[in-house]
């Protein structure tokens, strides 16, 4: 990453400044560029090639305790060049946009290739999974806004937070991103494609309490378009409510009970089977769940949809890493695995035919069929009954070869229904194949994080150390 300013070039007409985009280059100049590699790789001999060219700006802005603390501004621009000589491939890249680099960087693939054992699976995608026709999914919303203005809304949600009651004591800060990129890619079997996208979000980590009674805790909120963010003065104040919630936390006795993820940790736990399930792992057969496919992965209430088509998704894409069409699909079925996900080159490991998932999984989407539409937080803590209610978690003692799970947490102890007080300094334990066929419900509190989308979870039973 770079934080130079690119500057028009008259012997490089096609980078011209684009304000009402922010970028510097003009997507003809990609094609180009893309163009140029993949001529120069089949000049010298490569049997087929695949490039992109890409780049990304954006402005973050950074506030603590009323005060301006950080502002950046970040340019990037990246040449990808994949080089197959038979079954032997070569990656190299560049940021430098010269012919000569383009030339080096094709020929650094290319020498790549050459000395490269020879893999039957490698290669680019059949014909027949090529996407032809491109989507418009509605993926590209610049947000006009300088740093004065991201400095004003990080002070707002910041003073929202620290407004919000006088145990607020102190903040990690407050801050503002606008981001957004643009690609083109291309390979020699005919695909053709690029688009632009943004992301952009509001953030803020208040303190609440003193001394050794400190408790810390954030929210945020992140979207494609800055119209659709949550305002800075609700972020400021539900981060500052679940940093006051934390306060006189204490630790419990080691047990065994149900455990109730909030919405956003629920994610993890989709996030942990999609790992299970993706072509890398069961190819070298380094998961818990090999030999799914076709076999139960959740109780029978459970399905998880893919699709990769939601307009301003932000899992969605018209096509995959490698130009494969992605479409819409049900991975689990009434419990049952019904497809993993796979790129070409896993695919072809794997005797099977590529799922689009080349770069990972497009807006998943876990649901209950036992879920009703009133099963809210509160209905969920009513399931749960007594039990561990996490709300945070951390480590990464997560074993996806064997499925073992442990990680530190903290959260809420809840009897009978309702939240007893707020629990620190605990280690909760399972295995993830156990965990996911004993899930007992899912909330309809759904809450969308990054490509999965997925309510509150109560799994059934799990360790919880304590003191």
């Amino acid at each position: 990453m770079t934080t130079q300013t690119l500057k028009r070039s008259p012997r490089d007409p096609h980078l011209m400044a684009q304000p009402e985009s922010g970028f510097s280059y003009h997507r003809d100049f990609f094609e180009d560029l893309v163009d140029s590699a993949l001529s120069h790789a089949t000049k010298i001999g490569a049997t087929d090639a695949a490039a992109e060219a890409s780049e990304g700006c954006g402005l973050s802005v950074s506030v603590r305790k009323g005060e301006l603390e950080n502002v950046e501004r970040n340019r990037d621009k990246s040449l990808g060049v994949t080089v197959y000589v038979g079954q032997k491939r070569g990656n190299a890249s560049t940021s430098d946009f010269s012919k000569a680099a383009i030339e080096q960087t094709v020929q650094a693939a290319y020498d790549i290739a050459r000395f490269t054992a020879t893999d039957k699976t490698s290669g680019l995608p059949a014909d027949r999974d090529i996407s032809r026709k491109h989507l418009d999914l509605d993926l590209f919303h610049p947000w006009a806004i300088n740093s004065a203005q991201a400095a004003v809304l990080a002070l707002e949600c910041e003073a929202a937070a620290m407004s919000t009651s006088r145990l607020i004591t102190n903040s990690e800060g407050a801050g503002v991103s606008a981001q957004q990129s643009h690609f083109f890619s291309a390979h020699t079997r005919g695909f053709r494609g690029g688009y632009a996208s943004s992301r952009h979000s509001i953030s803020v980590s208040p303190i609440a309490g003193k001394g050794s009674q400190m408790q810390r805790d954030s929210w945020y909120s992140s979207m494609r378009d800055a119209a659709d963010l949550a305002s800075p003065q609700a972020v400021g104040r539900y981060a500052a409510e679940r940093a006051l919630s934390r306060l006189k936390s204490r630790k419990i006795p080691t047990t065994q009970c149900a455990v109730l993820f909030e919405s956003p940790l629920a994610s993890g736990l989709l996030g942990g089977f999609v790992q299970a399930i993706s072509g890398g792992a069961l190819y070298r057969k380094s998961t818990f769940l090999l030999d799914s496919l076709g076999k139960a992965a959740f109780p029978t209430h459970i399905d998880i949809s893919e699709d990769p088509h939601v307009l301003k998704g932000k899992g969605s894409a018209p096509f995959d890493d490698e130009g494969v069409k992605t479409k819409a699909r049900q991975i689990v079925d009434g419990g049952i695995v019904q497809g993993y996900f796979l790129s070409t080159y896993s695919s072809r490991k794997l005797g099977m035919r590529t799922t689009g998932n080349a770069g990972g999984s497009h807006n998943l989407v876990m649901t209950s069929r036992k879920t009703r539409a009133g099963d809210d937080l509160d209905a969920m803590l009513k399931k749960l009954g007594t039990g561990l209610f996490v709300t945070e978690l951390m480590g990464q003692g997560v074993n996806y070869v064997t499925g073992d799970y442990s990680r530190g947490a903290s959260g809420f102890w809840v009897e009978n229904g309702q939240i007893a007080f707020p629990v620190e300094e605990i280690t909760i334990a399972g295995n993830l194949k156990d965990m996911l066929m004993g899930i007992q419900a899912v909330g309809a509190d759904s809450y969308n994080y990054g490509a999965k989308t997925v309510g509150s979870i109560l799994v059934n039973r799990m360790k919880v150390a304590g003191s």
